[in-house]
This record gives C-alpha cells, sequence and structure tokens, in this order.
C-alpha cells in the first residue's frame, strides 16, 4: 500500500481485517492485500444481475486502493 490517505471505506475494510485477526501483527499492507483478496473473491462471485454493478465496481475500487494500484 502507498503511503496516501485511505478512503473511509477502506479505512473501515482495513480496519475490519486488523481486528478479526489480533493474533497476528500484521502490518497495514499484509492486511491490506488479505483485505482486497476477500473482496475481490465476494465480488466475482456475486450475480451481476443480483447485485448492481455500481455496487461491484466499488468492490473492486476499493480492494485496488488497499493494494496500492490506486
Amino acid at each position: 500500500m502507498t503511503n496516501k490517505q485511505l478512503s473511509p471505506a477502506a479505512q473501515a475494510v482495513l480496519k475490519a481485517v486488523q481486528a478479526t485477526l489480533p493474533d497476528y501483527t500484521l502490518t497495514d499492507s499484509t492486511a491490506g492485500c488479505f483485505a482486497a483478496a476477500a473482496l475481490r473473491a465476494a465480488a466475482d462471485g456475486c450475480d451481476p444481475d443480483w447485485l448492481a454493478l455500481t455496487v461491484l465496481h466499488h468492490l473492486y475500487s476499493i480492494a485496488d486502493e488497499l493494494e496500492g494500484s490506486n
């Protein structure tokens, strides 16, 4: 991840991952990669007819941000 400020959505996801794995010492970068992978898996598993494409795009955007791609 880059040093730039994360969006509120990305911060919430990162915080949730870090809270879920309290016994591990996770860097923001590692937690961000875990979170990005989980978001991508969730988005990939969604039926676009059921879930609005804009929501899927938002999930992928957050994953990109957590990986430092943005």
